[in-house]
């Protein structure tokens, strides 16, 4: 995928300033997950050109050891995606796809970023009215308890077993007006 063509496609560690319509987080697993961002964004910008998607899967080769991933680049990339969660609160929505584990890594839980953003973007949901599409992908280790405390914190959401139809639900959130 030639992602530096699309205007609307923000891919860490790059930024655009201006965004004029809402944007579309892609919140999910990037170590030890399937490339799951690269479809994401090919079904919302097929059903959803006028959306912004920020990317947190930077584009470099799934060669590159973690090794080489520096501090600098790993504070680069936080903030990144704190700008970028931040945005997408404030105009947009936060996809998350709990993508299941494709390659395991013993000296890291999978996903342990993406449970930390989930459970802060819960509560904004609760307390603010954050805008959250979620959808689980069959494997996906702790689906039990995602599907628990949505349906007992936020029973208006409706978990999606289908990237695409996640990606669905979150461009008809992005269009809802504020």
């Amino acid at each position: 995928m030639n992602w530096t063509k699309n205007q609307k496609l923000i891919t860490a560690p790059d930024y655009i300033i201006q965004i004029n319509a809402p944007l579309i987080f892609l919140a999910g697993p990037i170590q030890g997950a399937e490339r799951w961002q690269d479809r994401a964004i090919e079904i919302i910008q097929r059903n959803a050109r006028e959306l912004y998607i920020a990317n947190p899967r930077r584009p470099i080769s799934d060669k590159t050891k973690k090794k080489d991933f520096t501090q600098e680049m790993y504070d680069e990339q936080v903030d990144w995606e704190r700008y970028y969660l931040k945005k997408a609160c404030n105009n947009g929505v936060i996809l998350f796809w709990m993508a299941k584990e494709k390659e395991h890594d013993c000296k890291r839980a999978y996903a342990q970023t993406t449970r930390q953003e989930f459970g802060e973007h819960k509560q904004l949901h609760q307390l603010l009215g954050v805008r959250i599409a979620v959808g689980i992908e069959e494997g996906y280790t702790g689906a039990r308890y995602v599907r628990k405390t949505l349906k007992d914190d936020c029973p208006e959401i409706k978990i999606y077993s289908t990237l695409e139809d996640t990606c669905n639900e979150a461009i008809r959130l992005a269009r809802l007006k504020h």
